[in-house]
Order: C-alpha cells, then sequence, then structure tokens
C-alpha cells in the first residue's frame, strides 16, 4: 500500500501556532542576547577610559553610560531608599540608594543647592526574620569624594504588588530618577551612579555586570527554534503514520 498524507486541520492550525510562537520568542532572545553583547563591547571600550570628573564639560548620558565617574559633595543621609529582591551569591538582600549633593566647582568645596545625583552605596544582606528591619551602616559626614559607574537606571525587577511612593527608608522593588526627584524635590541629574569607591562603611559593591545572561538568552532562543522544527516534524510525521494505518484498514472498517 502506499504511504499517503493524512491533513487535519486542527492538527495544522496548532502546528503553526507553535512554529511562529517558537520563532517569535526565539528572535526575540537572540535580540536580548545581542543588545547584551552591545553593552558588553561598550563596556570593554569605555574600561580603558580616564575617569571622568563632573563638572568637567560632562558629555551626554549616551557618552556617559557605563564609563568611571569620580564625584566630590556630600550624602544626604536623612533619604536612603532600599531596593529589595537585590540578591547577592545566593543572599537576598537591598542595594542601599542615597541623594548625593554635589559641590560646586571652584566654590571651595560648598556644596551646590540643586544638584544631586543618585548613588547606589552597596548592597547590604535582608533579615531572614524581618524582611522590613535594614542592617545599619555608617554614612560619611561633610564633603567627600566617590568613584563609581555611570548608568541609566538600576535596572528592574519583576514588581510584586502596588509600588509604594519612595519616601526616607522605604523599601521598595523599583525606583526610577523621575519618581525619586518627584518624591524628594532634589533636582537629579539623569543618571545614577554605582559606587566602587571604598567609603569605610561596610556595604559590599559586587555589581552585577549590565550584560550579565549573554549564554542564557543564547539558549532559550535555540530551545525555541527546536520547539518549531519539533512541531512541524511531529505534524508531519503522525500525518504520514495515520494516513498509511488508515489505507490498511478493510473498507467495511473505514466506511463504518
Amino acid at each position: 500500500m502506499p504511504i499517503r498524507f493524512r491533513f487535519r486541520l486542527i492538527p495544522f492550525v496548532v502546528t503553526v501556532f507553535l512554529v511562529v510562537l517558537g520563532i517569535a520568542l526565539a528572535q526575540w532572545q537572540t535580540r536580548r542576547g545581542d543588545q547584551k553583547q552591545a553593552i558588553e563591547t561598550r563596556l570593554l571600550q569605555r574600561k580603558a577610559d580616564a575617569t571622568v570628573k563632573f563638572g568637567d564639560g560632562s558629555p551626554g548620558i549616551d557618552q556617559l553610560e557605563y564609563r568611571r565617574m569620580a564625584l566630590r559633595g556630600e550624602f544626604i543621609a536623612g533619604w536612603p531608599v532600599y531596593l529589595d529582591n537585590r540578591p547577592l551569591n545566593g543572599v537576598a538582600g537591598f542595594y542601599v540608594l542615597m541623594p548625593f549633593k554635589l559641590a560646586v566647582p571652584g566654590t571651595g568645596g560648598n556644596t551646590g543647592e540643586d544638584s544631586y545625583v543618585l548613588v547606589a552605596r552597596g548592597w547590604l544582606p535582608r533579615d531572614p526574620v524581618d524582611r522590613s528591619k535594614v542592617p545599619s551602616y555608617p554614612t560619611p559626614a561633610g564633603t567627600i569624594e566617590i568613584e563609581g559607574l555611570v548608568r541609566r537606571d538600576f535596572g528592574h525587577v519583576l514588581q510584586l504588588g502596588d509600588a509604594a511612593p519612595p519616601q526616607p527608608r522605604a523599601i521598595v522593588q523599583n525606583l526610577g530618577i523621575d519618581e525619586f526627584a518627584a518624591a524628594s524635590k532634589f533636582k537629579l541629574q539623569p543618571f545614577v551612579i554605582e559606587q566602587t569607591s571604598d567609603t569605610e562603611d561596610h556595604l559590599l559593591r559586587d555589581w552585577p555586570s549590565p550584560s550579565l545572561g549573554i549564554e542564557k538568552h543564547r539558549g532559550y532562543a535555540f530551545q525555541w527554534y527546536a520547539l518549531a522544527v519539533m512541531a512541524f516534524i511531529f505534524f508531519v510525521v503522525t500525518g504520514f503514520r495515520r494516513g498509511s494505518e488508515n489505507t490498511n484498514k478493510p473498507a467495511a472498517q473505514r466506511s463504518g
């Protein structure tokens, strides 16, 4: 008996859906991997650049991002905010965010009244019993110099529940520059700083690389492409098999 292919509408529709879905998600993961690869390339390029000093005719954020910047000023200790769900080496914890009042160049270290930058000072572990309890840490007093990496933002995690409005000592899951500026009334620079210099505050500064996860995206893309291929192969193989089985049935069974 010749093998014949039996076309079935519902399996065909399901197969088309799975193939389109698999290809679309694979391409999305590929684009994410390409974006992070571009970030990695920029990071490597800008690691060799000299440290930028704030106020020395600093370029825009596109040219500043991932560069090292030195700043002079003082921390506003009364306005800390803590970013939740920031684990480090598998341990739950917070990022300590604090506004930094920038010194006006050429005024002997006096601080400016309307120039601030939001700084991620470092990481603290979360209390395993009471998640609202933040460990104590010292804040340098007076005018100091710090150095850090320029970023557009602090990244974003899945928001669980409604976002609480920023306020001093609030624990939040995500925080944007505009959101913090509106709540604090501070005039903030359009970038944030991941502090890398030591200010003897016992905070950890092992910041995750923004390009982290390139291989993960590549792997996910492969899996989605594989799903599309397997869905198509399954449709073809089962169609030929069922067609062959149907031709081997007696005429009475096929009609009944």
